[in-house]
This record gives structure tokens, C-alpha cells and sequence, in this order.
């Protein structure tokens, strides 16, 4: 599992996989579904507040997780040593991550980015 799975399962939550329901035991023909019986739906999942959720979070208050990356994934639990810092760069395709102010703060932009483009509701300013 990389970073940046870890940052968005600890903000998003980890998907509960859905059992599918038994079916009759074997040997025994399955019953007849009605004709009308519509079909399945894929599940529609919500969009995730990433604000209101890292807010919620306890130490949200004391730490500058908004703009920085350190501070982020100290908040949600997530090693932010440096080279925790530069595997997720690499995962978000930045290979140059040095980890200057410069780089953190375009670490964070990025995984804001990403966390959008993965289901995540994420506040204007902290794409930009």
C-alpha cells in the first residue's frame, strides 16, 4: 500500500467490500426472479468532506494541516518523515522532490489534488 493510499484511507475510510448474498445451497435450482424485478445498481458513493473531516479529527486545531504536508499527515496518523514525503511525491509523479518549503508546499497541493479526483469534496484554496 503506498502514501498516498494511506492519506486517503485514513481521510475517506476504508471501503467496507459488500458480500454478495448466498446463494441457495447446491443441488437446489436457484428460485425464479421476477420479470420485473429491476436490476442492481452500482452504489453511488458520496463525495467525502476532506475539510469537515480532517477538522473533526482530534489536535485538528493545534496543527497547520491546511497548508502544510508534515502537519497533514501527522494529523491522520501517517509517518512524515522525509522520505515518507518523497515516496508520495513519486507517487504523484514528482520526481524531484528535494524537500525544501517549496517542495512540501506543493506536496500538499498535489495531495489535495488527488484526494479531489478521488471523491474528495477539498476547498478551492487548497488546489490552487
Amino acid at each position: 500500500m503506498g502514501i498516498f493510499t494511506s492519506i486517503k484511507d485514513a481521510i475517506f475510510g476504508h471501503r467496507e467490500e459488500r458480500r454478495e448474498p448466498s446463494l441457495a445451497p447446491a443441488g437446489t435450482a436457484p428460485a425464479p426472479h421476477p420479470a420485473t424485478a429491476p436490476a442492481p445498481q452500482p452504489a453511488v458513493l458520496d463525495e467525502v468532506d476532506v475539510a469537515a473531516r480532517l477538522n473533526a479529527l482530534p489536535g485538528a486545531s493545534a496543527l497547520n494541516w491546511r497548508s502544510s504536508i508534515v502537519d497533514l499527515m501527522k494529523l491522520i496518523g501517517v509517518d512524515s518523515s522525509y522520505e515518507n514525503r518523497k515516496q508520495l511525491a513519486e507517487e504523484l509523479g514528482n520526481t524531484s522532490y528535494a524537500g525544501s518549503v517549496e517542495d512540501n508546499i506543493r506536496l500538499h497541493r498535489q495531495t489535495m489534488q488527488a484526494l479531489a479526483k478521488n471523491g474528495g469534496k477539498v476547498p478551492k484554496q487548497f488546489l490552487d
